[in-house]
């Protein structure tokens, strides 16, 4: 492999080496120093077309958009030169020119660029006096709304279903001042990636249906999480509003999902959002369950299981130190351990290399295989008469009372207090969900990620491996952990696969672990 040919040069007075074939812009803001821009993305080809970032080179005749101008050794650039900030205002003062003083009523509005730019870069005033153009909303399909007037013609969009969903649903129709994006006839943006278009979007020309007039941007709470909408692990901003998600969108990671996310993993949020959320400790007193205290209810879980074979049914979305819990739990009793997985179609981002929805619709199958799991089509296959069954996170979709027959005892930890559940089981345990508690989940390509707590629980439910810590101990095991990363260095400590990480290694990218597993089904390895 040959040496990569680094460039120098100068950026704003700061000297910058990057690698050669990198673009100006880029370049800029590894000197922390942010050129403004409309057309370009770092995921998508570059267009050159807004002309909003030019700068000024030393020694060239003119002006040079930085998106599409790649660094040359020795090269001298001005951003905030009198020359570029002129140009920058002119084309602001053109984009304005049929704009709508939208900003109170846009969804954009505090995270708009058109506003930061125009605020930092623009001019006081303007100088056009006859009535802005008008045009109707258009509905796209799918989640898309497009507000033609707000539109600036960057293309981001149209290059995205062309280049990266290679679904060329869209295109810049008319030219010139009368130049609109349009949509294929007959078509519409129902690909499951299409939503992406209004996260590429920088002002508020594409927006969400789901999300439109619930909530300004300065209004939102923000926390890094990672999607549970299938086993590829996309990084995602779990966005809430008064304690309620409002919204996911994607996070930037070159190794997992580059800058983008599908409308599946976009909608779980909803999951997070629901309102009948087990909120107390129950335990069971003749045919009703009765709220008690958190004490009492471990202690009565404790006996359930006791001097029983147990079988420990564990949602594929728990984390790795839930799952490293009961894994210590199941040693501690004459236990077995299974998990369900719901399947659906994988489908690629054909533009995005390794990208996909993921056949498996759960964000830590692999993890719940590498800590001894074993996937079962149904529940009733692992029970036998008179077992002990310790449900956790698995909310029983699709299970048969006959199932659950041959248990003598039910335990469940939960967020919600499905039918069957309130008809058959001995404790009710509440716990967290991923937005209300912090902990890492493996994707899979063996990839350890984190992700942050998002909002409060309600009530007294307690985070899922706070409620197994507890449970462990009452069973006669360790489990005296007091935050999340001491169990994930308890896990790190005993399974050579996880060997070498902790929280502060793994960051916010994540991490791989030790070798891949050779667990993860086949299909998903070639997907």
């Amino acid at each position: 492999m040959t040496d990569v040919k680094m460039v120098n040069l100068t950026i704003e007075g700061r000297p910058v080496t990057v690698p050669d074939g990198t673009s100006i812009l880029e370049a800029a803001k590894t000197a922390g120093v942010l050129v403004p821009h409309y057309c370009y993305h770092p995921g998508l080809p570059v267009a050159g077309v807004c002309r909003m970032c030019l700068v000024e080179v030393e020694k060239f005749p003119k002006l040079a958009p930085a998106c599409a101008t790649t660094v040359m050794e020795g090269q001298v650039v001005h951003v905030h030169s009198p020359k570029a900030l002129e140009a920058r205002k002119g084309v602001l003062e053109f984009l304005l020119i049929n704009h709508p003083l939208d900003c109170p009523i846009c969804d954009q509005a505090g995270e708009c660029e058109l506003q930061d730019y125009t605020f930092a870069e623009g001019r006081a005033d303007s100088r056009y006096r006859e009535p802005k153009r008008f045009n109707p909303v258009e509905d796209f399909g799918g989640d898309v709304l497009y507000v033609q007037n707000r539109c600036i013609l960057c293309t981001r969009c149209v290059r995205f279903m062309g280049d990266v969903a290679q679904e060329p649903v869209l295109n810049v129709s008319e030219r010139g001042d009368r130049a609109f994006i349009g949509k294929a006839e007959g078509h519409d943006l129902t690909n499951p990636w299409a939503g992406n278009v209004i996260d590429l979007c920088p002002v508020g020309a594409l927006l969400s249906k789901d999300f439109l007039n619930k909530a300004r941007a300065w209004e939102l709470d923000r926390a890094a999480t990672v999607c549970t909408g299938c086993s590829q692990g996309c990084n995602a901003v779990a966005e809430t509003r008064d304690n309620v998600p409002v919204r996911l969108k994607p996070r930037p990671n070159d190794a997992v999902n580059q800058y983008y996310m599908c409308e599946v993993g976009r909608q779980t949020y909803r999951e997070f959002a629901r309102r009948d959320r087990a909120d107390q400790p129950m335990v069971r007193a003749g045919a009703t369950l009765q709220v008690t205290e958190w004490d009492e209810a471990i202690s009565a879980a404790a006996r359930a299981v006791e001097g029983r074979r147990v079988v420990v049914v564990a949602s594929p979305n728990l984390s790795n130190e839930s799952l490293f819990l009961l894994e210590r739990i199941i040693g501690q009793v004459n236990g077995q351990g299974v998990f369900r997985v719901g399947r659906g179609n994988s489908i690629p981002l054909p533009g995005a290399t390794d990208l996909a929805l993921r056949e498996e619709r759960a964000a830590n199958a692999s993890g719940a295989r590498l800590l001894g799991f074993a996937e079962v089509p149904a529940i009733g296959a692992a029970v036998r008469e008179g077992d002990a069954l310790l449900i956790v996170g698995d909310a029983l979709a699709e299970v048969s009372e006959a199932e659950l027959a041959a248990a003598s005892q039910l335990v469940f930890v939960g967020t919600t207090v499905p039918a069957l559940v309130a008809k058959h089981a001995t404790v009710v345990l509440p716990m967290t969900n991923t937005l209300e508690e912090e902990g890492t989940f493996t994707n899979l390509r063996g990839r350890v990620q984190r992700y942050l707590q998002a909002r409060t629980a309600p009530g007294v439910a307690r985070p899922t491996w706070y409620v197994l810590a507890d449970l462990l101990t009452a069973v006669g095991g360790a489990g005296q952990f007091f935050v999340p990363n001491e169990v994930f260095a308890a896990l790190a400590a005993t399974h050579p696969k996880f060997a070498g990480l902790d929280y502060e290694s793994l960051g916010l990218r994540g991490l791989p672990i030790v070798e891949q597993s050779p667990s993860v089904p086949a299909a998903e390895v070639t997907a």
